[in-house]
């Protein structure tokens, strides 16, 4: 972009800036620069790093600021350097957690971490920008982080036991299937890995040689494209080798205080034996960390930023180690001393002693008193200087200082009016503006803007801008410029004319853009994915067992599998596991145990029978409401306008596939005659207000009018504000009805609204009332409908028969979710997280005043909140004034539930706005708060919680790019029940993103989702288990829409043929048994080819046992469509028994036998062929012969 980078010469030609860069190239006495905002630092340091031609360190406070920083310099140096690698700018970020804490860093920092590191080391890095803190740890040889990292293409000889040692070493964990990034799987020569960035790959090897290298898919896990190369980088810096902890424990019993006995081991080795929480900070003991950061460069520039508070942050930082050291200094084994896991001041100071030094301020030098200079970092000789701040390298004695004047610039918050007038008045006064904005649709929707105003404009994107079709330019005014970039604040540079514009500054602060996708492959519905020995299954024919493992068994002279199962009075059941389509996992509605079946009795066809009869009732019933909801008609709105397209390219992440998905769903059903009634169930923060604003814009664009119901004054107070900051730059009316109004406005809003005055209309159940008028609405959306009460429930049937519905939910009532998978109701699930949403860090730990003190801090200190569950009203204020007590600068607010409402909206908008920096609360706090700035959640007591509550008060954090934290708190181990230990191991377990559907299943067993069924659909829930009677009820309803009842007729099958899947084809038994369970469902020939294909691409060459298991599986699909009640082999004939029932056509049957010589048809129905195929090709046969019988 080389008229981007002439538009900034005038400050990088600054006489300031040219001597700086003059003193630093012949690194004399550090230079000063002062007057700075932050994103001037950022140019100042972009163009340091496009001019000097030496790496550039900057230090600065933590990693908020680092990654700040660092997002503003990666986007200056791109104007600068076009071609530049957006790597070549790179944040370092410190660990967000104490040595001595018994806890590892999290998992994203540790990645970021090892990533940069490798960078550095192969020296694609330019600019690292390192909150001081990571600065001061030790570091190895830059050869060690070098080699990280895996470079491969094909025809690459690897030894591949090397490559799995060494993704174990870095982080990756083994899983079967691959579903997230950091894990891999070995499958015999073929190899699975995601890494944090580029697509999951998969490579296939025959011995060490690389043959074939692809991505793959993490949702089908089917094979997309092929790849030439792929890097695997690293998830963490240390490499977790046998060699790195035996040496560990070598060393910990050199240092302890109390010998060994001869030949036994202390305690505590096998805990230190391999990775345990916080082995991180013990690998210097081990290993040497002989380097500091400066030493991985050749000839660094150092820039400090804000020197004074660096020297401050230094020594309280230390100081701060030191006491959490000496409060450990007695534990056994000895923990690292600070000093050996990071440098001391006097080593610091001796490693930069040599670079060239700059120092960046916001305060012009001037402006404080000349004393003020002792205080700021300078390369000093420590051994002359005792104990001043020379010790830490850190003196007075500075070089020259300069003033660069910069200014923050105004805030507009989606005024258009006033930024316009801003825009036009410097303009008009010849100064160069340029409006940085995050995405594609934002730049198109401000070009209109512009044009509409007659104010002239360049979209700079290319080697030269574009021109606009506004007015003309009058020299010696100049064009706004309009660039894609990410910068936070917005600039202006008085003396050179030149104002910096961004997102944030126009329309308000928005989430940050986040760095990459974490796929997930998630199912909410049970398979036999999680099936344990001892858990209850159902058995279509023979009701509810106890599963007791697979066996294998001889059969027909052949070793086959089976699923054992026990039944009443431990009579035993073994199922060919080529028949697992009869098999499900029991789930119930309220967790109970059932009762086992007596085996080949008569209750199960009972209970079925029961459980038929009540769903037909209650599907009529629904069938009812739905065909009067369709018989009323809707609005066809409009297909999409260019209006629609800016809206949707101004929002500046990218959709999830999933968001896409459910968004082209809503779509159809908007340009539908027939009324929407459509449920969004997402897990929470994955985007589903982005949906319903879309629908939203899209039906306002048609002249209708958009209702949005909250359950809550505070919900309905963040959608206002989402909706409005969303459509600023657009003409739409956006209003709030709620008690946050006053009486007048009320009334006024309510004139508004029945004069069409306004479009969008967000608010509580007052929006129920009956003095609330709409002109002509066109779409409700309802946020978490199930919170509602009775009355507004019955109001909003009254509602929803006129207008088309939007649902929101991240709780799905299993009723309304399971109707809508019975076809009751349009359902659009969202799975996938949205771009660089990570994973929430869950450790479960002992209440400790430690702990809980340190996990408050850490958040404070990168100026961020925290929540503090305590479920228990009446000693709720007690542990507020602990929490006090434990961190006295802390704000802490109180919220729970016997509050008055007003008090209760009260303390939750000053959370919501920064008031408080911890929340004491009660467990209301899981109603969807949407607080990007809280990141970390402590739970007391989560034993008490039940499952679905700990992941929504989990949810509360983790809404941004932030690492986020949830810390559940609970007594000693041998205190937990054993149902609460169970519910926190699933949720470590289910610790990943995506999961709450899951989880949400899962807490059916554990604790039961309530009577949502209702009390009678509930019991006949309980009565057969969740899978079957969502099967029943879609059958149900299928029949009531006139489908002919299906009489089921189950083939057995008999041939004599080796089908199984071998152990050495797929090893894992897991997923063994989905691929058996997903062969004996499969009905059509292209389902059979599309599985075939997926074992050949994840598994290898199909084993011909495996081929004809598929074989079997198809014949067994086309048998029971003509209902033939078995299929046996008897030496060269095959004999096939007809249901008495079946569609058999006489005329074909005839026709059959006249065309094949010597098959026959006997009165029992039973159908005698010669079939003389070989063994492989007798179940195709067969198939070919029952499909002329079908015609």
């Amino acid at each position: 972009m080389p008229r981007l980078s002439s538009l900034l010469n005038p400050v990088r030609e600054a006489p300031p800036l040219r001597e700086v860069r003059s003193a630093l190239s012949v690194r004399g006495a550090p230079m000063c620069l002062g007057g700075l905002t932050r994103t001037a630092k950022a140019l100042i340091v972009a163009s340091l790093g496009h001019e000097l031609g030496c790496p550039i360190i900057v230090l600065t406070s933590d990693n908020e600021t680092a990654d700040r920083l660092c997002s503003a310099t990666r986007t200056f140096l791109h104007w600068l350097e076009p071609e530049i690698p957006a790597d070549a700018v790179a944040s370092l970020p410190a660990y967000d957690c104490s040595p001595y804490e018994s806890r590892s860093p999290h998992a994203e920092i540790a990645e970021r971490r090892a990533v940069a590191l490798w960078g550095i080391a192969r020296g694609s890095v330019k600019v690292v920008i390192s909150p001081l803190p990571a600065a001061l740890g030790r570091f190895r040889e830059s050869a060690y982080y070098g080699s990280l990292a895996v470079d491969l293409k094909v025809g690459d000889e690897v030894p591949l036991e090397d490559l799995v040692s060494h993704l174990n070493d870095v982080g990756y964990e083994n899983s079967e299937p691959v579903s997230t990034v950091g894990q891999f799987s070995l499958r015999g020569g073929i190899l699975d890995v995601c890494p944090p960035s580029g697509a999951p790959a998969r490579m296939e090897f025959f011995g060490d040689r690389l043959e074939s290298l692809r991505t793959f898919n993490l949702n089908t896990q089917r094979s997309e494209r092929p790849l030439d190369r792929a890097r695997i980088l690293p998830l963490m810096e240390h490499k977790r080798t046998p060699q790195l902890f035996a040496q560990l424990i070598e060393r910990l019993k050199e240092r302890s205080a109390k010998p060994a006995q001869a030949g036994r081991e202390p305690d505590w080795t096998p805990e230190y034996a391999g990775a345990f929480p916080g082995w991180e900070f013990y690998v210097s003991l081990a290993e040497p960390h002989r380097k500091a950061l400066f030493g991985l460069f050749e000839r660094p520039c150092l820039v400090w930023e804000e020197p004074a508070e660096r020297f401050q942050q230094l020594r309280s930082w230390r100081q701060n180690l030191e006491g959490q050291y000496e409060e450990v200094r007695d534990a056994v084994p000895a923990r690292p001393r600070p000093e050996e896991i990071f440098l001391t001041e006097e080593e610091f100071a001796i490693s930069n002693r040599n670079a060239a030094s700059l120092w960046l301020r916001e305060l012009p030098f001037d402006a404080a008193p000349r004393s003020a200079a002792t205080d700021l970092p300078a390369q000093a000789d420590p051994a002359s200087a005792g104990d001043s701040p020379a010790s830490s390298g850190l003196a007075s004695g500075a070089g020259r200082e300069f003033v660069f004047a910069s200014q923050p610039t105004p805030k507009f918050h989606g005024g258009l009016k006033r930024l316009i007038e801003e825009i036009r008045s410097r303009y008009e006064r010849g100064e160069q503006l340029i409006l940085v904005l995050p995405s594609a649709g934002k730049l198109g929707r401000m070009s209109e803007v512009l044009t509409d105003y007659q104010l002239p404009f360049e979209v700079a994107g290319g080697a030269e801008p574009s021109e606009s079709p506004g007015a003309p330019v009058v020299a010696p005014r100049r064009p706004v410029a309009l660039v894609r970039g990410e910068i936070d604040d917005g600039v202006i540079f008085p003396e050179f004319g030149l104002t910096i514009f961004t997102d944030a500054d126009l329309f308000g602060a928005a989430p940050r853009a986040a760095r990459g996708e974490r796929p997930l492959a998630a199912s909410f519905l049970s398979d036999l994915n999680d099936l344990k020995v001892g858990d209850y299954v159902v058995h279509v024919d023979h009701g509810i067992g106890l599963y007791r493992g697979l066996r294998q068994i001889e059969a027909e002279g052949r070793q086959r599998d089976f699923m054992f199962l026990t039944y009443q009075e431990d009579a035993k059941l073994y199922v060919p596991l080529e028949r697992l389509d009869l098999v499900e996992k029991y789930r119930s509605g309220d967790g109970a145990k059932p009762r086992l079946d007596r085996l080949g009795g008569a209750t199960w066809a009972r209970t079925k029978t029961r459980v038929k009869r009540a769903l037909r009732d209650m599907a009529q019933e629904l069938l009812g409401l739905y065909a009067e909801r369709k018989m009323h008609g809707g609005h066809a709105f409009s297909p999409d306008t260019p209006w629609q397209k800016e809206f949707e390219q101004a929002f500046e992440f990218e959709l999830t596939p999933d968001q896409t998905a459910a968004l082209a769903e809503i779509r159809k059903d908007l340009e539908s005659p027939e009324p929407m009634d459509r449920l969004v169930c997402g897990d929470v923060g994955y985007g589903k207000t982005e949906l319903a604003m879309r629908a939203t814009f899209k039906v306002v664009q048609d002249s209708k009018q958009v209702a949005v119901l909250a359950p809550t004054t505070v919900l309905a107070f963040q959608h206002f504000n989402t909706f409005r900051q969303r459509m600023s730059v657009f003409p739409v009316a956006i209003e709030m009805l709620s008690r946050f109004r006053s009486a007048a406005a009320q009334k006024r809003i309510l004139a508004d609204t029945e004069a069409g005055r306004v479009d969008i209309l967000v608010g509580t159940h007052r929006m129920l009332s009956n003095d609330v008028r709409f002109r002509d609405l066109g779409l409700l959306i309802v946020d978490e409908e199930q919170r509602f009460g009775v009355a507004a429930k019955e109001r909003l049937k009254k509602l929803k028969a006129q207008v088309d519905l939007l649902t929101l939910t991240a709780t799905p009532i299993p009723r309304t979710l399971h109707m809508s998978l019975g076809g009751l109701r349009d359902l659009s699930v969202i799975e996938t997280p949205p771009l660089g949403r990570l994973a929430i860090q869950t450790l479960v730990a002992p209440f400790s005043d430690a702990l809980v003190q340190s996990a408050i801090l850490q958040e404070m200190n990168r100026q961020g909140q925290a929540f503090f569950v305590h479920n228990r009203v009446e000693s709720i204020f007690g542990m507020a004034a602990l929490l006090q007590r434990l961190v006295p600068t802390a704000r802490i607010g109180v919220a729970h539930g016997q509050m008055s409402e007003k008090e209760l909206e009260k303390v939750m908008l000053k959370f919501m706005e920064g008031a408080y920096d911890v929340l004491a609360a009660t467990a209301l706090i899981e109603n969807g708060l949407d607080i990007p700035r809280a990141n970390t959640i402590l739970i007391n007591h989560a034993d008490r919680f039940g499952l679905a509550d700990l992941y929504q008060l989990r949810g509360r954090v983790g809404r941004s790019d932030r690492p986020a934290y949830a810390y559940l708190l609970v007594p000693s181990e041998e205190s937990l029940t054993p149902t609460a230990r169970r519910r926190l191991a699933a949720l470590k377990e289910f610790s990943e993103l995506g999961s709450g559907l899951r989880l949400a299943a899962l807490d059916l067993e554990l604790r039961g989702a309530g009577n949502v069924l209702g009390a009678e659909q509930s019991g006949h829930l309980n009565a057969v288990g969740i899978e079957l009677y969502l099967e029943m009820l879609e059958e149900t309803v299928a029949e009531l829409r006139g489908a002919a009842p299906r009489l089921e007729v189950r083939t057995s099958l008999n041939l004599g043929l080796d089908i199984k899947i071998p152990v050495s084809y797929i090893a894992d038994e897991r997923q063994r048994l989905l691929m058996y369970k997903r062969i004996s469902s499969l009905a059509t020939a292209d389902e059979r080819a599309e599985i075939e294909a997926e074992l050949a691409d994840r598994f290898g060459p199909v084993p011909p046992s495996v081929a004809n298991l598929l074989n079997y599986a198809q014949l067994k699909s086309t048998a029971e469509t003509l209902m033939v009640q078995s299929v046996e082999r008897k030496a060269d004939e095959v004999w096939m028994r007809f249901h008495e029932q079946s569609p058999l056509s006489p005329e074909k049957l005839t026709r059959f036998l006249r065309r094949h010589q010597g098959a026959s048809f006997r009165p029992d129905g039973t159908l005698r062929i010669r079939i003389t195929a070989s063994e492989s090709l007798l179940p195709a046969g067969i198939e070919n012969a029952l499909r002329e019988l079908r015609g």
